[in-house]
Protein backbone atom coordinates (compact mmCIF):
# COMPACT_ATOMS: atom_id res chain seq x y z
CA UNK A 1 0.00 0.00 0.00
CA UNK A 2 1.71 2.98 -1.04
CA UNK A 3 2.56 5.20 2.27
CA UNK A 4 1.32 9.12 1.78
CA UNK A 5 4.41 11.42 2.83
CA UNK A 6 3.14 14.00 5.65
CA UNK A 7 5.41 17.03 4.23
CA UNK A 8 4.77 16.77 0.66
CA UNK A 9 1.11 16.61 1.39
CA UNK A 10 1.45 20.00 3.37
CA UNK A 11 3.27 21.71 0.66
CA UNK A 12 -0.06 20.46 -1.61
CA UNK A 13 -2.31 21.58 1.05
CA UNK A 14 -0.47 25.14 1.41
CA UNK A 15 -0.22 25.43 -2.70
CA UNK A 16 -3.94 25.01 -2.97
CA UNK A 17 -5.01 27.25 -0.16
CA UNK A 18 -2.76 29.95 -1.16
CA UNK A 19 -3.48 29.92 -4.46
CA UNK A 20 -0.55 29.87 -6.26
CA UNK A 21 2.72 27.80 -5.71
CA UNK A 22 5.14 31.46 -4.99
CA UNK A 23 2.53 32.91 -2.54
CA UNK A 24 3.36 29.33 -0.86
CA UNK A 25 6.72 29.62 -1.05
CA UNK A 26 6.76 33.14 0.41
CA UNK A 27 4.54 31.33 3.25
CA UNK A 28 6.71 28.42 3.86
CA UNK A 29 10.58 30.73 3.97
CA UNK A 30 11.46 28.09 1.01
CA UNK A 31 12.18 28.28 -2.82
CA UNK A 32 9.07 27.96 -5.33
CA UNK A 33 10.87 25.29 -6.85
CA UNK A 34 11.50 23.49 -3.63
CA UNK A 35 7.24 23.20 -3.72
CA UNK A 36 6.76 22.02 -6.92
CA UNK A 37 9.41 19.21 -6.61
CA UNK A 38 7.97 17.93 -3.98
CA UNK A 39 4.37 17.93 -5.42
CA UNK A 40 5.62 16.42 -8.75
CA UNK A 41 7.07 13.50 -6.14
CA UNK A 42 3.87 13.04 -4.39
CA UNK A 43 2.26 12.98 -7.73
CA UNK A 44 4.09 10.32 -9.12
CA UNK A 45 4.05 8.44 -5.32
CA UNK A 46 0.44 8.38 -5.88
CA UNK A 47 -0.07 7.85 -9.84
CA UNK A 48 -2.32 10.54 -10.47
CA UNK A 49 -2.33 14.58 -11.09
CA UNK A 50 -3.37 16.58 -7.77
CA UNK A 51 -3.21 19.97 -8.92
CA UNK A 52 -4.17 22.10 -12.64
CA UNK A 53 -1.96 25.20 -13.68
CA UNK A 54 -3.29 28.29 -14.97
CA UNK A 55 -2.90 31.39 -15.02
CA UNK A 56 -3.96 33.00 -11.53
CA UNK A 57 -2.14 30.38 -10.02
CA UNK A 58 -3.41 26.40 -8.99
CA UNK A 59 -6.68 24.62 -8.06
CA UNK A 60 -6.49 20.78 -7.17
CA UNK A 61 -8.23 18.17 -9.55
CA UNK A 62 -10.37 15.83 -8.47
CA UNK A 63 -7.81 13.44 -7.20
CA UNK A 64 -6.15 16.92 -5.31
CA UNK A 65 -10.03 17.22 -3.84
CA UNK A 66 -9.56 13.91 -2.37
CA UNK A 67 -6.11 13.57 -1.20
CA UNK A 68 -6.68 17.32 0.66
CA UNK A 69 -9.50 16.37 2.41
CA UNK A 70 -8.09 13.24 3.94
CA UNK A 71 -5.20 15.94 4.90
CA UNK A 72 -8.10 17.89 6.62
CA UNK A 73 -9.46 14.96 7.95
CA UNK A 74 -6.06 14.18 9.30
CA UNK A 75 -5.12 17.40 11.22
CA UNK A 76 -8.98 17.52 12.79
CA UNK A 77 -8.30 13.99 14.37
CA UNK A 78 -4.95 14.98 15.49
CA UNK A 79 -6.68 18.01 16.88
CA UNK A 80 -9.18 15.59 19.16
CA UNK A 81 -6.33 13.10 20.19
CA UNK A 82 -4.34 16.40 21.54
CA UNK A 83 -8.20 17.48 23.37
CA UNK A 84 -7.64 14.02 25.10
CA UNK A 85 -4.50 15.02 26.26
CA UNK A 86 -5.54 18.58 27.22
CA UNK A 87 -8.37 16.92 29.32
CA UNK A 88 -6.07 15.02 30.76
CA UNK A 89 -4.73 18.67 32.06
CA UNK A 90 -7.72 20.25 32.98
CA UNK A 91 -7.48 22.61 29.84
CA UNK A 92 -3.94 24.07 31.29
CA UNK A 93 -2.94 24.62 27.26
CA UNK A 94 -4.50 25.09 24.00
CA UNK A 95 -5.08 27.03 21.14
CA UNK A 96 -8.24 28.36 19.63
CA UNK A 97 -8.73 30.06 15.69
CA UNK A 98 -12.25 31.80 15.33
CA UNK A 99 -13.32 34.04 12.23
CA UNK A 100 -15.49 36.29 12.32
CA UNK A 101 -17.26 38.86 10.21
CA UNK A 102 -16.16 42.41 11.09
CA UNK A 103 -19.83 43.09 12.67
CA UNK A 104 -19.28 40.76 15.65
CA UNK A 105 -15.92 42.47 16.62
CA UNK A 106 -16.75 44.86 19.05
CA UNK A 107 -19.55 42.69 21.16
CA UNK A 108 -17.02 40.07 21.15
CA UNK A 109 -14.40 41.68 22.73
CA UNK A 110 -16.63 44.09 24.93
CA UNK A 111 -18.34 40.65 26.03
CA UNK A 112 -17.70 36.68 26.00
CA UNK A 113 -14.36 36.77 25.12
CA UNK A 114 -12.54 38.88 28.18
CA UNK A 115 -15.10 36.46 30.15
CA UNK A 116 -14.06 33.15 28.37
CA UNK A 117 -10.02 34.24 28.80
CA UNK A 118 -10.58 34.78 32.65
CA UNK A 119 -12.29 31.40 32.89
CA UNK A 120 -9.66 29.72 30.99
CA UNK A 121 -6.51 31.82 31.39
CA UNK A 122 -3.81 29.60 29.75
CA UNK A 123 -5.76 29.10 26.55
CA UNK A 124 -4.90 31.05 23.64
CA UNK A 125 -6.82 32.70 20.68
CA UNK A 126 -6.66 33.78 17.08
CA UNK A 127 -9.29 35.34 15.17
CA UNK A 128 -9.50 36.39 11.76
CA UNK A 129 -11.59 38.85 10.19
CA UNK A 130 -13.36 38.16 6.51
CA UNK A 131 -16.90 38.53 4.78
CA UNK A 132 -19.22 35.81 4.71
CA UNK A 133 -17.97 33.66 2.44
CA UNK A 134 -14.13 33.81 3.81
CA UNK A 135 -15.75 32.29 7.22
CA UNK A 136 -17.35 29.89 5.89
CA UNK A 137 -13.84 28.91 3.59
CA UNK A 138 -11.67 28.90 6.75
CA UNK A 139 -14.62 26.69 8.87
CA UNK A 140 -15.05 24.11 5.85
CA UNK A 141 -11.40 23.59 5.15
CA UNK A 142 -10.32 23.75 9.20
CA UNK A 143 -8.66 26.94 9.38
CA UNK A 144 -10.84 27.89 12.06
CA UNK A 145 -12.71 25.77 14.60
CA UNK A 146 -15.76 27.88 15.20
CA UNK A 147 -17.16 30.69 12.66
CA UNK A 148 -19.24 33.61 13.27
CA UNK A 149 -21.12 35.68 10.22
CA UNK A 150 -24.35 37.18 9.15
CA UNK A 151 -27.00 35.24 6.96
CA UNK A 152 -24.93 32.87 5.53
CA UNK A 153 -26.00 30.27 2.17
CA UNK A 154 -26.19 26.81 2.83
CA UNK A 155 -23.57 25.18 2.72
CA UNK A 156 -23.46 21.43 2.75
CA UNK A 157 -20.52 20.93 4.73
CA UNK A 158 -21.45 23.65 7.61
CA UNK A 159 -23.42 23.49 10.55
CA UNK A 160 -24.80 26.36 12.39
CA UNK A 161 -24.82 26.12 15.92
CA UNK A 162 -27.17 28.29 16.99
CA UNK A 163 -29.06 30.95 14.74
CA UNK A 164 -29.77 34.37 16.45
CA UNK A 165 -32.53 36.64 14.49
CA UNK A 166 -30.81 40.02 13.26
CA UNK A 167 -33.10 42.34 11.18
CA UNK A 168 -30.53 44.68 9.01
CA UNK A 169 -32.03 48.67 9.75
CA UNK A 170 -30.89 51.55 7.70
CA UNK A 171 -28.36 53.16 9.97
CA UNK A 172 -28.24 57.22 9.71
CA UNK A 173 -27.00 60.32 11.77
CA UNK A 174 -29.23 62.25 13.63
CA UNK A 175 -28.61 64.87 11.10
CA UNK A 176 -30.34 63.10 8.70
CA UNK A 177 -33.35 63.82 7.02
CA UNK A 178 -35.27 60.67 7.90
CA UNK A 179 -33.64 61.04 11.43
CA UNK A 180 -37.10 62.19 13.26
CA UNK A 181 -39.04 59.28 11.54
CA UNK A 182 -41.28 56.99 13.98
CA UNK A 183 -42.35 54.06 11.91
CA UNK A 184 -40.17 51.94 9.06
CA UNK A 185 -39.06 52.86 5.98
CA UNK A 186 -39.88 51.12 2.59
CA UNK A 187 -36.92 50.59 0.54
CA UNK A 188 -37.81 52.78 -2.75
CA UNK A 189 -38.15 55.99 -0.17
CA UNK A 190 -34.42 55.48 0.22
CA UNK A 191 -33.51 55.44 -3.42
CA UNK A 192 -33.31 59.36 -3.27
CA UNK A 193 -30.67 59.48 -0.30
CA UNK A 194 -26.69 58.45 -1.08
CA UNK A 195 -25.76 55.33 0.22
CA UNK A 196 -22.81 53.33 1.29
CA UNK A 197 -22.81 49.36 1.24
CA UNK A 198 -20.32 46.81 1.87
CA UNK A 199 -19.12 44.84 -0.63
CA UNK A 200 -20.99 41.67 -2.19
CA UNK A 201 -19.19 39.08 -0.74
CA UNK A 202 -20.76 40.26 2.64
CA UNK A 203 -23.93 38.82 3.93
CA UNK A 204 -25.75 42.11 4.51
CA UNK A 205 -25.18 42.92 0.89
CA UNK A 206 -25.84 39.81 -0.41
CA UNK A 207 -29.25 39.95 1.82
CA UNK A 208 -29.59 43.32 0.27
CA UNK A 209 -29.44 41.76 -3.14
CA UNK A 210 -32.41 39.34 -2.78
CA UNK A 211 -34.51 42.53 -1.45
CA UNK A 212 -33.52 44.37 -5.06
CA UNK A 213 -34.14 41.45 -6.83
CA UNK A 214 -37.73 41.33 -5.24
CA UNK A 215 -38.23 44.61 -5.15
CA UNK A 216 -36.75 45.48 -8.74
CA UNK A 217 -34.90 48.26 -8.00
CA UNK A 218 -31.10 48.82 -7.24
CA UNK A 219 -29.31 50.96 -5.18
CA UNK A 220 -25.79 52.56 -6.38
CA UNK A 221 -23.61 53.37 -3.64
CA UNK A 222 -21.08 56.28 -3.77
CA UNK A 223 -19.37 54.26 -1.14
CA UNK A 224 -18.45 50.22 -0.99
CA UNK A 225 -16.09 48.94 1.33
CA UNK A 226 -14.73 45.96 3.36
CA UNK A 227 -15.64 47.75 6.36
CA UNK A 228 -18.04 48.15 8.84
CA UNK A 229 -15.94 50.76 10.65
CA UNK A 230 -15.68 52.60 7.45
CA UNK A 231 -19.74 52.18 6.72
CA UNK A 232 -20.64 53.42 10.51
CA UNK A 233 -18.45 56.88 10.10
CA UNK A 234 -20.07 57.07 6.82
CA UNK A 235 -23.07 57.08 8.06
CA UNK A 236 -22.18 59.09 11.24
CA UNK A 237 -20.40 62.26 9.32
CA UNK A 238 -23.81 62.19 7.62
CA UNK A 239 -22.46 61.14 4.14
CA UNK A 240 -25.49 59.06 3.73
CA UNK A 241 -26.93 55.90 5.18
CA UNK A 242 -26.37 52.42 5.35
CA UNK A 243 -27.56 49.32 6.41
CA UNK A 244 -26.65 47.16 9.02
CA UNK A 245 -28.26 44.67 11.67
CA UNK A 246 -28.75 46.58 14.86
CA UNK A 247 -26.37 44.60 16.88
CA UNK A 248 -22.99 46.25 14.95
CA UNK A 249 -24.18 50.09 15.61
CA UNK A 250 -25.84 49.52 19.04
CA UNK A 251 -23.19 51.09 21.23
CA UNK A 252 -22.98 54.31 18.72
CA UNK A 253 -26.65 54.36 19.18
CA UNK A 254 -26.98 54.11 22.77
CA UNK A 255 -24.46 57.11 22.82
CA UNK A 256 -26.60 58.85 20.29
CA UNK A 257 -24.01 58.70 17.51
CA UNK A 258 -26.25 57.19 15.25
CA UNK A 259 -29.70 55.66 14.58
CA UNK A 260 -31.30 52.56 13.66
CA UNK A 261 -34.67 52.73 11.62
CA UNK A 262 -36.48 49.25 11.01
CA UNK A 263 -36.95 48.52 7.10
CA UNK A 264 -40.56 47.67 5.66
CA UNK A 265 -39.10 44.41 3.91
CA UNK A 266 -39.46 40.78 4.55
CA UNK A 267 -36.05 39.67 3.94
CA UNK A 268 -33.89 42.50 5.61
CA UNK A 269 -36.31 41.34 8.64
CA UNK A 270 -35.17 37.73 8.04
CA UNK A 271 -31.37 38.24 8.76
CA UNK A 272 -29.73 35.98 11.16
CA UNK A 273 -26.63 35.64 12.85
CA UNK A 274 -25.06 32.89 13.51
CA UNK A 275 -22.36 30.65 14.89
CA UNK A 276 -20.96 27.57 12.85
CA UNK A 277 -18.47 25.05 12.86
CA UNK A 278 -17.60 22.03 10.03
CA UNK A 279 -20.39 19.55 9.91
CA UNK A 280 -18.64 16.17 11.12
CA UNK A 281 -15.55 17.91 13.25
CA UNK A 282 -15.26 16.73 16.65
CA UNK A 283 -13.73 19.64 18.56
CA UNK A 284 -11.03 19.80 21.07
CA UNK A 285 -12.03 20.87 24.63
CA UNK A 286 -10.95 24.42 24.38
CA UNK A 287 -12.86 25.12 21.52
CA UNK A 288 -15.61 23.13 22.63
CA UNK A 289 -15.33 25.12 25.62
CA UNK A 290 -15.77 28.12 23.63
CA UNK A 291 -18.42 27.30 21.49
CA UNK A 292 -21.25 26.67 24.30
CA UNK A 293 -19.59 30.31 25.90
CA UNK A 294 -20.68 32.05 22.38
CA UNK A 295 -23.73 29.78 21.96
CA UNK A 296 -25.13 31.12 25.44
CA UNK A 297 -23.98 34.68 24.48
CA UNK A 298 -25.57 34.97 20.94
CA UNK A 299 -28.90 33.63 22.77
CA UNK A 300 -28.61 36.81 24.84
CA UNK A 301 -28.15 38.84 22.19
Amino acid sequence: MTEINGKRLSYLYEAVTMGTIRAAADKLNIAPSAISRQISLLEEELACILIERHRKGVAPTDAGSIILQFYRESLSAEDACVSKLQALLGLQRGHIKLAVGEGFVGDLMLGPLPEFARLYPALTLSISIGGSNEVIRQVEEDEAHIGLLFHPSSHPRIRSQVVSCQPICIIISPDHPLADRNKPVQLKELLEYPVGLAESRFGVRQLLAMAEFQQKIRFTPILTTDSFAVLKNFARSNMGFTFLPYFVVSKEVKDGHLIAIPVDNTLLASGEAHIVTRLGRHLSQGPHELLQHLTAWMKAM
